[in-house]
């Protein structure tokens, strides 16, 4: 799947003092490096200063320390605002979801008209889009959700509500359009989860499982690739539970709008797989 590239932490505080700040950032770093560690002592412009250089040379350890001392020592005002949602950032991006997660929680509910708080909130969507995707599975796309839909479905859950969340709140933010394109991918993953259930409850004969996991996907997920498939679940489990009338409705809705599905032409769709196919690692089959 591609998606837009993660944009950088929003950076504007107040435009009248944007340029004190930058002006500031060199002296406070050589006052960091000359003269120990001063974040108990520094203004606050340089304080801030120190902390987003460390941020945009990727030294998100650094930044952190620096924002906590910063939120700590001045504990109201549009540089602390900014800190916490600077300091949210850095702790995603150094592998600390939870902490993130806990960060721009309290950055929402503590300024909820902030001018950024739409970037806390697509932030927040993605902290829980990346916590069940390593880099591998994220270079090799044509494996990822495969993978992806073995596994709980709760963070992709809260991810695609924070997404809802902020295309429902901010239409015309500028993160919306990522926001909803993500959520296309979620939905897929989602749906595709439940139809791997369905297929198991159905190879194990649960059809009444597999029905209410394909009537499911019918009615959450309809507009994803999966519908097809959830349709021809739920015509065989209603076959098998000797409800042919349901089942001939429900052939009829998918013959209408998938005519090329693969159970049309094979009754017997969807096949179990071989036991040498369930011992391949990540090969979907379980």
């Amino acid at each position: 799947m591609r998606v837009t590239k993660l944009p950088a932490a929003p950076t504007t505080i107040l435009k009248a003092l944007i340029v004190l700040v930058l002006a500031l950032t060199m002296s406070a770093c050589s006052w960091f490096r000359h003269g120990g560690d001063q974040l108990d002592t520094l203004p606050l412009p340089q304080l801030y200063a120190l902390a987003h250089n460390d941020l945009i040379h990727a030294d998100y350890s650094a930044a952190e320390k620096a924002y906590q001392r910063l939120i700590a020592r001045f504990p109201s005002g549009p540089f602390n605002e900014q800190a916490q949602l600077e300091m949210a950032y850095a702790q995603y991006k150094n592998n600390k979801p939870d902490d993130a997660y806990s960060t721009v929680n309290r950055f929402i509910k503590s300024n909820p008209l902030n001018p950024h708080v739409d970037y806390a909130y697509y932030l927040r969507g993605l902290i829980n889009f990346d916590r069940t995707a390593g880099i591998i599975e994220r270079t090799f796309t044509s494996q990822e959700i495969g993978k992806q839909t073995r596994r709980d479905q709760g963070y992709n859950l809260k991810s695609f509500d924070d997404f809802a969340e902020l295309s429902r709140r901010f239409p015309d933010s500028a993160y919306a359009a990522d926001a909803r394109q993500r959520m296309i991918y979620l939905r897929n993953v989602l749906a595709q989860y439940e139809i791997n259930v369905a297929k198991f409850y159905l190879r194990n004969k649960a059809y009444v499982a597999s029905a209410d996991r394909a009537q499911y996907v019918i009615e959450h997920y309809q507009e994803s690739p999966e519908a097809g498939d959830a349709l021809a679940i739920l015509c065989r489990s209603y076959l098998a539970l000797d409800q042919k009338q349901q089942a001939d409705q429900v052939r009829q809705v998918l013959t209408l709008n998938y005519p090329d599905h693969p159970y049309l032409k094979d009754a017997r769709w969807p096949h179990s797989p071989s036991i040498l196919r369930k011992m391949i690692p990540f090969s979907g089959h379980y």
